[in-house]
């Protein structure tokens, strides 16, 4: 009856699973990330419940729902193999996406049956009578899930795994997770202009709490590296390969160490080593064509007149890399746009022209993501097509995607130094004038913005826009 499957539906809305953590299919490329934590499955040894658990939501959300639940199977299976003392604690959450599953596929008595599982199971680990269980590992598992959704999930993730530290501090895994939210979120932010580095602290910690754990020692070399401390980086490198030395997550992380190390060949001969491994990781052939890029910048900028044969070499060597990776990942942003950038090395305009479209049109595009398009395409109208109106166009349309981040940055000064160009050789209009008033504003340098808003006022003494601009800054100063 109508009634009963309302009850229903409003028990499982009361489930802790990837149901109902909010999870949108629009956020992620759902081929790749099925690849992903498949990849996972088979390389990182540790149990594998939280995998399947995520790997049968992802199933569903591609309309697998038998596949997903083969991969439920599979996460009672690893919970009766490594926690046979534990199986109701540890099978809520794979309950959880049994009974919403079952219920999609309308076969509701079987969701239900799902749905008591875990309320009589909570009921028994719980003094309280309120089901909703808040245990550390469900916090974390869900910090595990919303990590894999990408940027937009990585607030919510840290918060995941700092309420799961709370009960307890020490654990490895919880403070893995944690680490690695923090790390992430702060390269997502790339505040290059303050020099601390709010996920030092955790990435250290982790790495004390589990020395086994070469994935975060990998990322802690990263983060030493971006520190200015690469010596000390090295050496966990070094110790992460000689502990796993085929684990392409490992392997990958050793690759861009090298590569912004400036040991480009070293960097290309582990990246190799690492697709041995893992043939089809996109993420692999993008770095390759990073160390390509590489290749090509060091040449340039060692040789007053590079062999041309050379040069267009490396220019089709990181293309090639570049264009797997766009091919087998349609929504792989980085690749799209370093294929552009590629392009127009090679002066191959159309083409070029071509890829930046298909970057801008990807649908997961981050506020983030947006601000380095308009910042490579500025770039590109300005040196390639030799079109400085569009170049500030675009840099102007960058700037509008909040100010805390690495690309408002680029934008500003790109902008602010070809306006003052154009300035300098008397090409400057009230536009021009208005336009770096309205930078230095948004830089808060009030002084310099009210200067150019009285040059372009001066220039267009009409133009109401400059006239309450330059009143609302001389109230403000």
């Amino acid at each position: 009856s109508t009634t009963s499957k309302n009850s229903l539906l409003r028990s499982l809305q009361q489930l802790e699973c990837h149901f109902t953590w909010i999870l949108l299919k629009q956020d992620v490329d759902l081929d790749d990330l099925e690849e992903t934590v498949g990849h996972q499955t088979k390389f990182l040894i540790k149990s594998n419940i939280i995998n399947y658990n995520l790997l049968s939501y992802v199933c569903y959300l591609k309309n697998s729902n038998e596949k997903a639940l083969r991969n439920l199977q599979k996460a009672e299976e690893e919970v009766k193999k490594y926690h046979p003392d534990e199986i109701a604690r540890r099978s809520l959450v794979t309950w959880g996406n049994y009974a919403w599953i079952y219920y999609h596929m309308e076969r509701y008595n079987k969701a239900q049956t799902y749905v008591r599982k875990v309320e009589n199971s909570c009921k028994k680990l719980s003094s309280t009578a309120e089901w909703k269980m808040q245990l550390p590992e469900i916090y974390a598992e869900q910090g595990w899930a919303l990590l894999k959704f990408g940027k937009k999930y990585y607030k919510r993730a840290k918060s995941c795994f700092e309420n799961a530290l709370q009960n307890e501090p020490n654990n490895p895994e919880f403070n893995a997770g944690y680490a690695i939210a923090m790390y992430r979120l702060e390269d997502y932010l790339e505040r290059q202009y303050e020099d601390r580095s709010p996920s030092l602290k955790p990435l250290k910690r982790a790495v004390e709490l589990n020395p086994e754990d070469t994935f975060i020692m990998a990322l802690l070399a990263l983060k030493l590296q971006d520190l200015e401390q690469g010596d000390k980086g090295e050496r966990y490198i070094e110790e992460a390969m000689q502990k796993t030395p085929y684990l392409p997550y490992v392997l990958r992380y050793a690759a861009k160490f090298y590569r912004r190390k400036g040991e480009v060949d070293k960097a290309l001969e582990i990246l190799k080593k690492a697709l041995a491994v893992t043939p089809t990781s996109v993420f692999l052939h993008h770095q390759l064509g990073l160390c390509y890029r590489s290749k090509l910048i060091q040449l340039k900028e060692t040789t007053r007149y590079p062999p041309k044969e050379q040069v267009d070499q490396l220019i089709e060597l990181a293309i090639y890399h570049f264009k797997i990776g766009t091919e087998q990942r349609k929504k792989f942003f980085s690749a799209h746009i370093d294929l552009a950038g590629m392009y127009a090395e090679g002066k191959r305009y159309k083409e070029a022209e071509e890829a930046f479209q298909k970057a801008f049109q990807i649908n997961i595009l981050s506020d983030g993501d947006k601000q380095e398009f308009y910042f490579r395409y500025g770039s590109y109208q300005l040196y390639s097509m030799r079109s400085e109106s569009e170049a500030i166009r675009c840099y102007i349309e960058g700037l509008k995607f909040g100010k805390e981040s690495y690309y408002f940055h680029k934008c500003s000064s790109a902008l602010k130094k070809l306006l003052q160009q154009r300035i300098q050789k008397g090409l400057g209009d009230a536009t021009d004038f208005g336009t770096l008033g309205f930078v230095h504003n948004l830089n808060g340098k009030k002084h310099e913005a009210v200067e150019c808003y009285e040059q372009a006022v001066a220039l267009c003494p009409d133009n109401e826009e400059y006239l309450s601009a330059l009143c609302e800054l001389r109230l403000s100063i």
